[in-house]
């Protein structure tokens, strides 16, 4: 058991299914109170009655309050995990690229907005932000969704450097393919880049709560990615090159 997390207050966004449920059954049987949340009211009361949870449904930009009231008053955890895989290029319209900022953005920015004044009061809070590789890297065929997890990546990175100091916790996971819906709605550029190293969203529990452990920022379930980041750093022109080859073999296998 994680001494971290027994009997905290804990909220998953997105938790109806996927990672977020996944990270929900983790922390309840570590011991915490869960609330789940999800956009879909009976996916997030199955898992909540799963695990002897609570449900709150409704867009994870505006239930702190009422996830805090669920809680008896206090929210310890808060895992801003609910996310759009928004694909598309420069082209993708106005309101693809609004969603995706709103939600794997501003749902965060707003969530901390209202978690940090009780938490820099006490001294301690965590935040956990569900990022993705492509926050750290980039991702094929998906221009909205990789601009808006690079902004997911460093906003959580902004928060970690400014107020760990103060007793706040911070955590950016950043995984490649997880088999989720998400994954699954990706088609072409997902099965050509994340499918075959994907993993189960248990791997991205479990790769969390060894960084909890660890007190690590960065929590990587595909460990290869922190090498990709390095030689990313190291030689950024190399580094594109090999991905526009990958963007290439993605035209080519679509036009056949």
């Amino acid at each position: 058991m994680v001494e971290a997390v027994q009997d905290a207050g804990v909220v998953v966004t997105g938790a109806g299914g996927g990672i977020g449920a996944a990270l929900a059954r983790r922390f309840a049987a570590e011991g915490a109170r869960v609330v789940v949340n999800d956009l879909d009211a009976d996916r997030a009361k199955a898992v909540a009655d799963e695990i002897g949870g609570t449900a709150v449904p409704g867009d994870a930009s505006v239930i702190v309050s009422e996830a805090r009231d669920a809680l008896g008053g206090t929210v310890d955890v808060y895992c801003a995990n609910a996310g759009v895989g928004s694909g598309g290029s420069e082209a993708a319209g106005e309101s693809v690229w609004a969603l995706a900022w709103d939600v794997n953005v501003m749902a965060h920015v707003r969530a901390a907005h209202e978690l940090l004044p009780d938490w820099l009061e006490r001294g301690s809070g965590r935040f956990v932000s569900t990022v993705s590789a492509a926050g750290l890297l980039t991702m094929i065929g998906a221009a909205p969704y990789s601009v808006t997890k690079h902004g997911a990546y460093a906003f959580a990175e902004w928060l970690s450097l400014t107020y760990r100091h103060r007793g706040i916790k911070v955590h950016a996971i950043c995984p490649q393919g997880v088999r989720t819906d998400m994954l699954a709605a990706t088609c072409g550029a997902g099965d050509l880049v994340l499918q075959p190293t994907a993993i189960e969203p248990q791997d991205v529990a479990d790769a969390l709560f060894k960084g909890i452990e660890e007190d690590r920022f960065l929590v990587l379930p595909h460990p290869e990615v922190a090498a990709y980041y390095q030689a990313r750093a190291a030689d950024p022109d190399r580094w594109m090159h090999g991905m526009n080859r990958l963007q290439r073999q993605w035209e080519e296998s679509t036009a056949g």
